[in-house]
């Protein structure tokens, strides 16, 4: 979690060692699956040796012809495993709600797997925010992106409804996520050490989680007491 400032410093910083994403700045729009008791942000916020995650996502507003992903993430002992599979939006949602699907490969089987180890999973989350990503000159797999204007909602859970929501983040803050499959290079460690940045777990989806949870805990409390 950093400051703006530190976004524009460390841009700079390390302008020689990174190079932009071909794609630029894009929006990105996560749609999460979740059971009825939330089961699966529930335990990722326990911080298990073993999570996962199912979500569709998009770049952009989605139209229903619209390319998304359709992805399983999974965490073990901190090393972070994706697999997806491209579909159009509508076939996306039509595979998650009725499980029919026209190719059938590896990932589709583990998806349906996951499907019917957890039960009834529904949309439950939508998270959306801008980012802008970096890869190292030297080691294309060393990537840093920076995700601003993280916004949340839980009603209206589409891929085509609009980017709007309620703000997760300070308005000066700024997400920055280290990617890599080796060790940092010494140099990026060298610009973290200087600015005194240091590393800090954090869950959009758990984030919002909390807080929609809280709120709807304070909401209980307070019609228990004006129903005594």
């Amino acid at each position: 979690m950093i400051t703006t400032d530190d976004y524009e410093t460390i841009k700079q910083a390390f302008a020689e060692h990174m190079k932009a994403d071909k794609h630029g700045k894009s929006t990105i729009c996560s749609l999460y699956y979740d059971t009825p008791d939330f089961r699966l942000i529930r335990r990722s916020i326990e911080k298990p040796v073993y999570k996962e995650k199912l979500r569709i996502r998009s770049y952009g507003v989605a139209t229903p012809d619209t390319d998304v992903f359709v992805e399983l993430k999974k965490k073990y002992q901190k090393v972070v495993y994706k697999r997806r599979i491209s579909l159009p939006e509508k076939d996306a949602m039509n595979y998650l709600e009725t499980g029919q699907i026209e190719h059938r490969t590896q990932v589709v089987n583990e998806i349906d797997y996951f499907k019917s180890f957890y039960q009834n999973l529904a949309p439950s989350m939508l998270l959306m925010y801008d980012r802008e990503a970096y890869y190292g000159k030297e080691d294309k797999d060393f990537r840093v992106t920076f995700d601003t204007n993280v916004l949340w909602r839980n009603y209206d859970l589409t891929l085509s409804k609009g980017i709007y929501g309620r703000p997760l983040l300070e308005p000066n803050i700024v997400l920055m996520e280290v990617k890599t499959s080796e060790a940092i290079p010494l140099w990026f460690v060298e610009i973290l050490s200087k600015n005194k940045l240091y590393k800090t777990s954090f869950s959009k989806y758990g984030t919002a989680y909390r807080t929609w949870f809280q709120e709807r805990k304070q909401a209980d409390n307070i019609l228990k007491l004006m129903n005594k």
